[in-house]
Parts: structure tokens; sequence; C-alpha cells
């Protein structure tokens, strides 16, 4: 049976709604009735047959809701055509209902759509790591542990593994629940470090605070070997920026290891991922990707309740790039997944700003952090934890009130 794949758009603006029409090829008439009316759910549906997308279409009007098609979908003068439902939850649980009798594999879809409309209504609760339930009432702030001498905003810093220590004890007191341990750099162009240096810089540290901090201990790489034994030291999340991709058996680790797990996208290695930034559909191969990270994870025996999602502000993305993830964020809560964002004091930040040093970069990474936790954020991964911690509170507050 064929995947449609449909997934959310969030477009916060009629010229951000007018430009996902013109990519599918809407016609410029078409375009100009339905923005108006795209303030509402909408839902995009990849590769579709003429004859599919005219019976969506058709039963979209019939409850009220609206489809966008490209020009030649009715006549079927094109071979395939992408897809805009522009609905209500309430319309579109109708749709679904209708869907189940129509033929093409529609029931299929219908089955797809209905569990993507389950999970957007009910945000995640909880995240599971191997040794607690965090709780995601309020926001978790991550706090960055660089035990690396070239991380690109504090590289050196925690090189020593007394400062880690106390740069560790210094971040649960500011309002840390996350202490994100990484022993490579993974800024744009940074070479990789062997897994047996990895763990040379950060184990003796990780076993330190297992046994010192209340807080959860996350370990940041992509190596199964490396992730095996943090686990082993005390860690309880794997941060795999990754997704799951560089090493195949980071999977079977994690599964095994009954961890926490972040899946981030990313486009290519650290050392090239700056080399090409474009992308024709941004937030549809980002979230292509993360689909076919969490089917790693899935299928490896990792359950939903211990997975987070990152998008990858900074990795494979220019700044007009990681601007459009923090304003469609929303996105990726068709996953029905815990979202982590990591804005802080990246360049992105600076070409905006002209601030070229990091510590010019707060109120820019301050800005970054409250609108993600605006657009579904539960989880912020910060360098500066006592100022995004007020940042993150006041911006659930003002949401959630």
């Amino acid at each position: 049976m064929p995947r449609f794949l449909p997934r959310l758009l969030e477009l916060s603006t009629p010229e951000h709604a007018a430009h996902e029409l013109r990519r599918i090829g809407v016609d410029s008439c078409g375009i100009v009735e339905m923005v108006p009316k795209m303030r509402t759910l909408c839902i995009e549906l990849s590769q579709l047959e003429c004859r599919q997308a005219n019976i969506l279409k058709q039963e979209m009007l019939s409850v009220g809701g609206d489809a966008a098609v490209a020009r030649g979908t009715v006549s079927c003068s094109i071979g395939t055509t992408d897809c805009v439902l522009i609905g209500t939850v309430k319309q579109l649980s109708r749709l679904c209902r209708k869907l189940k009798a129509q033929p093409f594999s529609l029931p299929k879809l219908a089955d797809e759509l209905e569990s993507l409309l389950a999970r957007v209504v009910p945000a995640p609760a909880v995240w599971m790591t191997s040794r607690r339930s965090l709780s995601l009432q309020r926001p978790l702030i991550m706090g960055i542990l660089n035990m690396t001498p070239d991380s690109f905003s504090d590289g050196g810093l925690c090189f020593d593994p007394d400062r880690a220590f106390e740069k560790a004890l210094q971040m649960e007191a500011e309002g840390a629940d996350i202490i994100d341990i990484g022993g490579e750099s993974t800024r744009p162009g940074a070479a990789p470090v062997s897994p047996d240096e990895e763990i040379a810089r950060i184990i003796t540290v990780i076993e330190r605070l297992a046994a010192t901090v209340e807080c959860a201990i996350s370990v940041d790489t992509w190596k199964s070997g490396v992730a095996g034994r943090a686990v082993s030291a005390g860690a309880e999340i794997i941060n795999d920026i990754s997704g799951f991709n560089f090493d195949p058996q980071m999977p079977a680790v994690a599964a095994a290891s009954g961890a926490g797990v972040v899946l981030m996208h990313t486009r290519g290695t650290p050392e090239k991922m700056q080399q090409d930034t474009s992308y024709p559909d941004m937030m549809g191969e980002i979230i292509a990707g993360l689909g076919a990270s969490l089917v790693l994870a899935q299928e490896a025996g990792v359950s939903d309740d211990r997975i987070a999602i990152d998008p990858g502000i900074g990795f494979g993305k220019g700044t007009a790039g990681n601007l459009e993830i923090l304003r469609r964020l929303g996105e990726l809560s068709g996953f029905g997944l815990p979202i982590l964002t990591g804005p802080s004091r990246k360049s992105f930040i600076g070409k905006v700003l002209g601030r070229e040093q990091m510590g010019d970069r707060l109120f820019g990474t301050a800005a970054a952090i409250a609108l993600s936790v605006s657009h579904g954020a539960s989880i912020l991964r910060v360098h500066d934890v006592r100022a995004m911690r007020d940042v993150a509170d006041m911006a659930h507050a003002v949401v959630h009130s």
C-alpha cells in the first residue's frame, strides 16, 4: 500500500501561505481565494494521483474546508500533484470518515490522517529516560557542557575535568534539568575525534556527576561505543546529532540501554554540512529525515516515550533556513514527540544582529528560545542556563496561562 506522508504546515502570515501554494503549482486565482482560508489547520500530502486529489478536493469542500492542488489536476493533464488540505480539526475528522468509503487507496490515507490528528491534539506530558520520567509541564533546560578544545562557543573552557565538574554543578544550581556532556565538537568544519579520545574526555566527569547531581545527564555523541560507555557511567539520555544515521549500531545500543534519545536532523557531517544549505522544501526534508530516524529507533526497540526530536538549527542550514525553522517549528508537532531546539549563541543570531562575538548573542538567543517555546519546543539546549531558564519559563507562562 502507498504511503502519503501527511505533514502539518505552519503558515504564520499570508505571504507564507501564498509561497507554499505557489511551490506546489496552484493557479494564481486559486491562491487569492485560498490564502484567507489557510489560517486554520493545513496538512500537506505528497505525490497524489489526480483522481485521488480530485476526490479530496470534492470531499473537503463538502465538509466546509478546501484543498489546494496544482493546475492541471482537474483535467488529469499532469501525472501527480501535491495537495494542501485546509480546514479545522473537526472538518478534517469528517473528511477521514468520508474517505473510508472511497477507492484508490484513500481509506489508507484516512488512517494516516487520523493518526496525525491524534498526535497533534495532546502534547506529550513526559519524556522517559533510563532513570526517570521527566515532566514536560514546563520547559526542560539542557545545559551545554563541552569538554572539547574547539567547540564554537566555549571550546577549552571546560576541557579540564575539574572545571567541567564545577561548571555542571553551577548549571544545576541555576536551574538546569539536564546536563549535556560532549567530548567532540560538532561546530561547522570540525574534524572527527576517535571514540577512545572522546571517552577519555568525558567518562570520569559523567561518573562524578552521576554520584552528585540530581538533574539528568545526557551524552552528546553519535558513536555507539561512546554512548554505551557513557550510559554505563551514569548518563541516561543519548543526544545523537545524526539521528542514528552515522553509526548503524547506535539504535541497538540506545534500545538496550533504555536511555532517552534525541534524534536530530542534519545533512552531512560537521566537516561538510555547511557546504550546501539550500533546500527546495526544507521543512519537508527535515520532517522526512526525522521520520526515517524515528523508524530506525522504533525498529530497534526504542519506545516512543523515550524519543525527542530536534530539527538541527545550524546543522546544514543557513541563516534564512534557521529562521524558517523557528517560524515553522509547530509543524514538528505532527510527530507527537517532545521537540528540542538548540539556537544558543549560534552564528545565524550573530549574522541577523551583527554580533560577531559569542558573548554578545545573549539577547538574540533569548528571543530564539522564547519563540521556540511559543511554537511548541519543550526542551531547550543552552549555554546561559540562569537567563534562559527565566526566558523559557516566562514564554511558557504567556502561552499556557
